[in-house]
Order: C-alpha cells, then structure tokens, then sequence
C-alpha cells in the first residue's frame, strides 16, 4: 500500500496511494475507518460490473469522475456524472456500467443501523449548545 500520514485521531491518504489501473481501492483499510465500510471503484471506458446485493449493508454510491450508469434489479437504469449520488437498500440488486470514454471514479460507503444524528460541536461551543459563555 502506497502513503498514508498517520496521526492520533486521523490519517490522510490519496486514492492514487492506494493502487493503479481499474478495481477496487480499499478506503476504510487504507486509512482505518472502523465505523461504516467505505471503498472506491476506478471503472475503465465500458466496463459492466455483475449485479450484486447485501444481506445488511445500505449502499450509498457517489460519482466523482466520469459518467456511471447504475443499473437496478427492476430492469431501471440511472446515467449519474460527476458529482451523482445514488442510495440503495441492501437486498437491492444493483451493478454499474463506465458509460464515459475514460475510467470512472465510484466512492462506495456502506453501513447498516443508521444514522447517528448530529453530535458535531464547534471547537470551544458549550457542551450544553451554542457559544462558549452563553447559557453558563
């Protein structure tokens, strides 16, 4: 595996770092993401993936390079560009085709029981909500 800058609590990496040509590039090993499944798929001019599903896992699918037509087990099919985002149920059968004439980028996160809500906090904002200071 290529670089990764480790530190306490992140690591940072590229996905050229983390393999050539087409297939898969394993996000979550490459940098540790321990809580949902995450990986990207390079697609060369053409290519079709089989169709696939889950047992458990929700899919999200996001196009950062390239034009993918993702392909449903209803027979439907969806051209996303750069930027497209498609979610898919985990019994879903689902499967991707580069419909561009260069490879195509698919980032892939998976999980399964759900959204943890919003926990975020601005660096110094009151445990309690809002500003520092107010409500103390």
């Amino acid at each position: 595996m290529g670089e990764v800058t480790q530190r306490r609590g992140y690591a940072v990496s590229s996905l050229d770092e983390m393999g050539e040509g087409p297939g898969f590039r394993k996000v979550r090993q490459a940098v540790g993401v321990t809580a949902f499944g995450i990986n990207a798929i390079v697609l060369p001019p053409g290519y079709t993936t089989g169709l696939h599903f889950h047992d458990r896992q929700e899919e999200t699918y996001f196009v950062h390079r390239g034009q993918v037509e993702i392909r449903f087990g209803d027979g439907s099919s969806h051209l996303l560009g750069p930027g497209g985002v498609a979610r898919v149920d985990a019994s879903t059968h689902r499967g991707m085709r580069n419909a561009g004439d260069e490879d195509a980028i698919v980032l892939v996160a998976g999980g399964k029981d759900g959204y943890v809500g919003r926990d975020g906090r601005a660096v110094g904002e009151d445990p309690r909500g809002g500003p520092p200071g107010v409500g103390a």
